[in-house]
């Protein structure tokens, strides 16, 4: 894998991410396939609407259908017939959201299944395995993703293992090779809550360990948006210029925006996935909840300037009926849409920057996308 920066404009960046299954321009935000599919769209359709990569889940794919199953099918692009470029999460995210089911030491995480309630060992060097037998094109590091709020010494505490996690993790890559014939890099992961200083020593840590990406962890856990913007910005001043970054998890299209200003260049969020199965759907102009009586003989478009299938053939008062009706079809068209409009986002945030225009580009998005714009839910009950 490789990356070079092609234009900087303030902080933001505007890159190209080299894999062995195709390039990844970046600002890029990556639709979050978590068990092997994004929720309620085909892979034929991710292609169509311009996702240059897409993310699945260790953790649960490991759970279910298993990694033998996954060898013997060939990886997980053979097995969910996607050709593009995956990241795979560590599962890290994942250990802390089971809180009541698992329990973490130095050697791992030891967890009992969510689906069957089986015990089972997540080691830094185990979820590397993990990965090479899913055949990610970037895999991610254990990590221990912390609570917010959490004390200073937890954090402390917590972030020194997750490094020593990192650097097993980094050593197992060496030691083992790809399964199906394609690179696999290996990303580090920046912990420390909202403590700077710790954040400070993480980055300047994965940095010494020379991973191939950097991603900030543990945010959009519970903190406000003022604390992850600062946090993001205290990270990208210390990662590597000439590596990827990468924000996990976050986030609404201000807040990816904002991110993008501070140095990050890839994100992931089910953000638009899970607004658009509950008939919230994004445009340049605000949120729209099509349950709404307003739309029901509405016949313009969603959103007249959005090239996907949707917003070409229907208009509002018929995804609404779809909705009101039950129909999956509505949740296709949704999801689709919503995708749409956060890879558009980021598309045009990456010509704004090569054209060194993001900052006016910037200001102008951010006052359509006001949350003041969004449409109240005035949905008959």
């Amino acid at each position: 894998m490789k990356f070079s920066v092609e234009q900087r404009d303030g902080n933001a960046r505007a890159g190209i991410l080299r894999t062995g299954r195709g390039d990844i321009p970046t600002p890029v935000f990556m639709p979050v396939g978590t068990q092997g599919t994004v929720k309620a769209v085909e892979a034929r359709e991710l292609e169509e609407i311009g996702a240059a990569i897409i993310l699945g889940n260790a953790y649960h794919l490991y759970i279910r259908p298993g990694t033998a199953l996954m060898e013997k099918a060939g990886g997980l692009h053979r097995f969910c017939g996607w050709n593009r470029p995956i990241l795979t999460d560590s599962g890290g995210y994942q250990v802390f959201s089971l809180a009541s089911l698992r329990e973490i030491t130095e050697e791992g995480v030891r967890f009992r299944s969510h689906i069957d309630g089986s015990a089972h060992l997540f080691t830094p060097e185990g979820v590397v395995d993990i990965q090479r037998s899913l055949g990610s094109d970037i895999m991610m590091v254990l990590d221990e993703c912390m609570p917010y709020p959490c004390d200073e010494a937890y954090a402390q505490r917590s972030n020194a293992m997750t490094l020593r996690w990192a650097l097993r993790a980094r050593e197992r890559r060496e030691q083992t090779s790809p399964l199906y014939g394609h690179e696999q890099a290996l990303f580090g992961i920046v912990q420390g809550s909202t403590y700077a200083g710790i954040r400070e020593a993480s980055a300047r840590a994965l940095a010494a360990m020379d991973f191939d990406g950097y991603a900030i962890g543990g945010l959009a856990v519970g903190e406000s948006e003022e604390e992850m913007y600062r946090i993001t910005g205290v990270c990208t001043d210390i990662l590597p210029h000439e590596k990827p970054r990468y924000l996990m998890g976050v986030g609404t299209p201000q807040n990816i925006l904002e991110s993008i200003e501070r140095g990050v260049d890839m994100f992931d969020c089910v953000m638009p996935t899970r607004n658009g199965r509950n008939a919230v759907l994004f445009t340049r102009r605000g949120k729209l909840n099509m349950r709404n009586a307003a739309h029901a003989a509405d016949l313009s478009p969603v959103d007249a300037e959005c090239p996907c299938y949707g917003c070409r053939n229907f208009t509002r008062a018929y995804i609404r009926h779809l909705f009101k009706a039950g129909e999956i079809l509505a949740l296709q068209l949704a999801t689709i849409h919503n995708l749409t409009f956060y890879l558009r986002l980021a598309a045009e945030a990456r010509a704004a920057i090569l054209a060194g225009r993001f900052a006016p580009w910037k200001a102008s998005m951010m006052n359509a996308l006001s949350p003041e714009r969004a449409e109240a839910d005035t949905t008959p009950q």
